[in-house]
C-alpha cells in the first residue's frame, strides 16, 4: 500500500455524471438489503409467537432475538465468501448474487407456515433463511463500500462512500415505516397472526428493482485496470489472512475501529427501540414515530461527516463518537426514562424493590439455545421483575431458603419450581407473578407508559443526540477500512473485520444486554456492554490506528 505524499492530484476533480449515476445505483440496491435484513428485528414478537410456541412466552422473545442474531453470526462467512468472490471475479458479479439472495430469503419467511401447521420443522427454515440473510449481507457492505471508493475522485472518499453509510439507515427507516403502515391498517390481533408476513412479501418488488438497479452498473475502474493488467489476486483469503502484515491491520481495523462503531450503531438505532418498547412499554407506535422522526434529521450526519473525515481525518472522529458513547450512554438512556416514562422513572427512586435468595438458588437467567426454563425461587422471581421492568437489589437469604420479593413493606413469598411438575408448576408461578405485578402497581410501578406523560420533543431530541453518535462512528468507517488494504485483496481483507465487528459485537448486542440486565436486576445495566466496547475501540484505535485519508488507494500495490 503506498502513501501519496498528498491527495493525488489526478484524482482531484469532481465526480463525473456516469459515476454519480453508478454510487446511486449501488447505494439503492444496499437500501433495499437493509430493509430485508431489518424486517425480522421489527417482528421479533410475533415471530417469537408464530415459530416458537413451544417454549414459554417468557422466553419466545429471547429466542427470536437470537434468530435475528444468527444472521449475524454468518456474516463474517459471508464476508469471506463473498469477499473472495469479488476480489477475483469482479464487484459487479457478486453485488447480484448477494442481491438475489437476500431477496428471495426476505420473500420466503413471509411465505413460512408457523410452528402449529409445520411442527419444528418452522423454526428450522426460518433460522435457515436468517442464516441465507446473513450470508448474502456478508458479502454486500464490503463491495458496496469498495466499488464506491473505487469510483470515487482522491480527496473525496469519505464523503462518497458515507452515502453507502447512509443505506443501514434509511434501510432500517423505509422498514419502520413500512411496519407501521401495515399495522395501523388492521387490528393488533390480524397483524400478530398474518399482517406481520405483509412487509416480507412485498419485498419481492424491492428485489425486481433492485436486480434491474445492479444489472446498469459497470465494473469498477480500478479493479478492472488491475484485472487486465493481471495484478489480481489468486488467493485473496491467504493473502489477506495468511500473511501477517495484512492480518495484522485487520486485527486493528476490528478491535481499533469497527468492533466500537457496531455497538454504538446498534445500541442508537436499535437496542433503544427494544428499551423503549419492551423495558418503558411505550407503545410501539409512539417510539416508532420517535425513533422514525429523530433518524430522518440525523441521517444527513453520515454525509458531514464523511464529508469532514476528508478534512481532518477518519480516525479522530470515529474516536470522538466512541468515547461520547461510552461517557454519555448511562445518561442518555436515563434521559429516555425520565421523558418516555416518568412514572416508571419515579417508582423506579421511591420504592426499591429487594429479592432475599439464597446465593447458591440464582443462576445466570439467559440460556443461549432458549430451551430451558428456571424453576429455582430466586429466578422465577427475577424473571417476573425484569418482565415488569422493575429494578432490584440482591440480597442474601439462609441456605436453601425460598426467595423473597419485598416491595415496599409488602413481602411476597416466590415458589420453588424444582418441587413442582407440569401444570402445577405453571399455575404456581402465575399466582406469584400476580402478587408480585399487584405489588409493584400499588406501588406506583406502571404496567405501561402513559402517553399523555410522554414528552415527545425532548425524547425525540434525545433519540437524535444517539443517532448523531451513530453517524460520528459510521459515516467515515468505509472510507477508513477501504484506505488500509490494497486493491487487490481490498473487498476480502476489509470485508472480515468490518463483519466481525457488526456481526458479532454489534448484532449481539441485544441478547447479551437483555441478559445482563436479567441477571443484574437494572434495566441500565445492559448498557455496559457497549460502553466497555466502545472504551476498547477509543484506547486501541488510538495507539494502533494509522491516519489514512491520504492514502492512495489508485497507486499500483
Amino acid at each position: 500500500m503506498s502513501m501519496a505524499t498528498g491527495v493525488a492530484d489526478a484524482h482531484v476533480r469532481p465526480m463525473t455524471a456516469d459515476e454519480k449515476k453508478v454510487i446511486f445505483a449501488s447505494s439503492l440496491g444496499t437500501v433495499f438489503e437493509w430493509y430485508d435484513f431489518y424486517l425480522y428485528g421489527w417482528t421479533a414478537a410475533q415471530i417469537g409467537a408464530r415459530f416458537y410456541t413451544m417454549f414459554d412466552p417468557n422466553v419466545q422473545f429471547i429466542v427470536a432475538l437470537l434468530t435475528f442474531s444468527a444472521g449475524f453470526l454468518v456474516r463474517p462467512f459471508g464476508a469471506l465468501v463473498f469477499g473472495r468472490l469479488g476480489d477475483i471475479v469482479g464487484r459487479k458479479y457478486t453485488f447480484l448474487v448477494t442481491i438475489l439472495i437476500m431477496g428471495l430469503s426476505t420473500f420466503l419467511v413471509g411465505l413460512t407456515p408457523s410452528y402449529e401447521t409445520i411442527g419444528f420443522l418452522a423454526p428450522v427454515i426460518l433460522i435457515t433463511l436468517r442464516l441465507l440473510q446473513g450470508l448474502a449481507l456478508g458479502g454486500e457492505y464490503g463491495g458496496a463500500a469498495t466499488y464506491v471508493a473505487e469510483h470515487a475522485p482522491g480527496g473525496r472518499r469519505g464523503f462518497y462512500t458515507s452515502w453507502i453509510q447512509t443505506t443501514a439507515t434509511i434501510g432500517l427507516f423505509v422498514s419502520l415505516l413500512v411496519i407501521a403502515i401495515v399495522r395501523n391498517s388492521m387490528s393488533t390481533a390480524d397483524f400478530a397472526v398474518w399482517g406481520w408476513r405483509i412487509p416480507y412479501l412485498f419485498s419481492i418488488i424491492l428485489l425486481g428493482i433492485s436486480l434491474w438497479i445492479r444489472l446498469q452498473l459497470n465494473e469498477s475502474p480500478v479493479f478492472q485496470r488491475m484485472k487486465d493488467e493481471g495484478k489480481g489476486s489468486k488467493a485473496p483469503l491467504s493473502e489477506a489472512f495468511g500473511e501477517w502484515r495484512n492480518a495484522k491491520v485487520a486485527i486493528i481495523a476490528l478491535l481499533g475501529l469497527t468492533a466500537g462503531q457496531a455497538v454504538v450503531w446498534y445500541t442508537g438505532q436499535f437496542y433503544a427501540r427494544i428499551f423503549l418498547v419492551n423495558t418503558l412499554k411505550v407503545d410501539a407506535n409512539i417510539a416508532d414515530t420517535a425513533i422514525i422522526v429523530a433518524l430522518a434529521i440525523a441521517t444527513l450526519g453520515f454525509v458531514f461527516f464523511g464529508w469532514l473525515s476528508d478534512k481532518i481525518g477518519r480516525k479522530p472522529i470515529i474516536l470522538a463518537g466512541c468515547i461520547l458513547a461510552a461517557l454519555t450512554y448511562q445518561w442518555g438512556f436515563r434521559q429516555i426514562t425520565h421523558f418516555a416514562n416518568p412514572d416508571l422513572e419515579k417508582a423506579l427512586a421511591s420504592a426499591p424493590v429487594s429479592v432475599t435468595a439464597d446465593p447458591a438458588d440464582c443462576n445466570f437467567l439467559f440460556d443461549p439455545v432458549g430451551g430451558k426454563v428456571f424453576k429455582s425461587s430466586c429466578d422465577v422471581a427475577r424473571q417476573g421483575l425484569i418482565g415488569l421492568s422493575v429494578n432490584y437489589q440482591i440480597a442474601n437469604g439462609a441456605p436453601g431458603s425460598v426467595a423473597v420479593v419485598k416491595v415496599g413493606d409488602k413481602v411476597i413469598n416466590s415458589i420453588d419450581g424444582n418441587k413442582l411438575e407440569g401444570k402445577a408448576f405453571t399455575d404456581a408461578r402465575a399466582a406469584f407473578l400476580k402478587d408480585v405485578g399487584t405489588a409493584v402497581a400499588a406501588a406506583g410501578y406502571p404496567a405501561k407508559a402513559d402517553s399523555a406523560k410522554i414528552n415527545q420533543p425532548m425524547l425525540i431530541v434525545v433519540l437524535i443526540y444517539l443517532a448523531i453518535l451513530v453517524t460520528m462512528v459510521y459515516g467515515p468507517i468505509a472510507a477508513a477500512l477501504v484506505e488500509l488494504f490494497p486493491t487487490r485483496i481490498r473487498y476480502t481483507a476489509m470485508s472480515l473485520p468490518y463483519h466481525i465487528g457488526n456481526g458479532w459485537f454489534g448484532g449481539l448486542l441485544p441478547p447479551i444486554a437483555v441478559s445482563i440486565v436479567a441477571a443484574t436486576g437494572d434495566i441500565y445495566a445492559g448498557l455496559w456492554y457497549p460502553i466497555v466496547i466502545a472504551m476498547m475501540t477509543f484506547v486501541v484505535g488510538l495507539i494502533f490506528v494509522p491516519e489514512t485519508k491520504n492514502r492512495d488507494i489508485y497507486a499500483g500495490d
